[in-house]
């Protein structure tokens, strides 16, 4: 292990995460009763101009009123953009006046940790003039071609919890070939979302952070849905969006780990630490050799199981309780660290300040998505590029030297 780690930020149960519209109030009701793990009520997309407002004072009504925490549900905003007129009221009078019922703020088609930094700036002044005890956590969507190239300086940002994969815009910006929100494209020899996610799923790794996927825009094709879901799962991720309530249920199964691979789980930690009292680094379970690696990747699975069965009630097997194998009476070694980890929270000042340094340049005519922005270069077809080069004078010829030069001279 490097002596340098970043220690999980914080651990949230966010298998399945649901997008309600803000103008919507009837929905909020639902949202509140159905089995989701994490909502977040939206400001952005799913609100038009007009109703941004409206928007805005229904979800303030909704936090201070309706029983979120009782029902388990992890609360969260998706503000506006930064490039919006709208983004600094909606961080000043949600937190202002709901600040104390929230969870995190989703901020979104972050570019730059910059744009994270600003966000972070405006909440922790909020929440010192208020008085607001509740820490509020952020969580950044990475949507643009941008976000994607600097998503390592992103994640190594302070009070980020989690990286979501906005595959939507994430295509637009790269302008990608797609044909449903999240799903393949038959032209494409494979998932073409595959890079994008695991390169996203590395830095929060890296940095501590959760990594969750996006969307998947048709709810009629559950099979569909929950192929995408298994390929994020396999890749590292720990839920995904859903745009519809009957994508929750399907978003819970994927990301819960099996009884069995929880029981597996438990006897991988058991056998290992037998084996250490006997002076011996490594073991043999079910015919096959486990080590310290096979360690870590099974107290992965202990530590979500147990956050699962620790959030739902005991008698609800559909919403995780009683599905989960408890550790037994005699087994007291199921919850250690398969290696002690540093409690070292961050790198030195030094080494983040370089880390966080991108290099990007202003737009002076395109109004970005993020207060930094790269402008596309005008794009021009081959015919107008060679009557442009045809049009240019030509440059004179470079004099000949050396032995060519006296060839020249003798010539004349």
């Amino acid at each position: 292990m490097s002596f340098t780690q970043f220690k999980p930020i914080k651990t949230r149960v966010q298998r399945s995460e649901l997008a309600v519209p803000g103008t919507n109030p009837a929905m909020f009701e639902k949202a509140l009763n159905s089995d989701v793990d994490f909502i977040f009520l939206d400001l952005e997309d799913a609100v038009a101009p007009n109703d941004k407002v409206q928007a805005r004072e229904n979800i303030i009504k909704a936090l201070k009123e309706l029983p979120w925490r009782e029902k388990g549900k992890t609360m969260s905003v998706r503000i506006n953009g930064l490039d919006t007129h709208w983004m600094y009221r909606d961080v000043v009078d949600v937190v202002e006046q709901a600040g104390e019922f929230l969870d995190t703020i989703l901020i979104p088609k972050v570019g730059v940790p910059a744009d994270v930094y600003m966000v972070e700036a405006m909440v922790a002044q909020i929440r010192e003039g208020k008085g607001i005890a509740n820490e509020i956590g952020l969580e950044a969507l990475i949507e643009t071609a941008l976000g994607m190239a600097n998503v390592e300086a992103i994640a190594a940002a302070r009070n980020l919890e989690a990286l979501h994969f906005g595959v939507a815009d994430f295509a637009a910006s790269r302008r990608s070939r797609t044909v449903v929100i999240g799903g393949l494209n038959p032209d494409y020899p494979g998932d073409q979302w595959h890079a994008a996610i695991d390169r996203m799923v590395t830095a929060c790794r890296a940095y501590g952070l959760r990594a969750i996927d996006g969307p998947f825009g048709d709810f009629n094709s559950p099979e569909d849905y929950v192929h995408a879901a298994k390929r994020a799962a396999v890749l590292g991720c720990e839920g995904k969006w859903a745009i519809h309530p009957s994508q929750i249920a399907l978003a819970n199964d994927v990301f819960s780990p099996p009884p069995a691979e929880v029981d597996r789980a438990r006897r991988i930690i058991k056998a290992l630490a037998e084996a250490a009292a006997q002076g011996k680094g490594a073991a043999s379970l079910d015919g096959r050799m486990i080590d310290a690696a096979s360690e870590r990747m099974a107290q992965n699975v202990v530590t979500v199981a147990d956050a699962i069965a620790a959030k739902a009630p005991d008698d609800d097997p559909e919403r995780g309780g009683g599905s989960i194998p408890a550790p037994s009476a005699e087994d007291t070694t199921q919850t250690e660290p398969a290696l002690p980890v540093r409690p070292l929270r961050c790198v030195r000042r030094r080494e983040r300040s370089r880390l966080a340094r991108v290099r990007t340049r202003i737009p002076q005519r395109r109004k970005p998505w993020t207060f930094t922005n790269t402008r596309p270069r005008k794009s021009l077809p081959n015919s107008a590029c060679r009557s442009r080069a045809a049009a240019l004078p030509t440059a004179p010829s470079r004099p000949p030297t050396g032995p060519a030069r006296s060839a020249a001279a003798s010539g004349s």
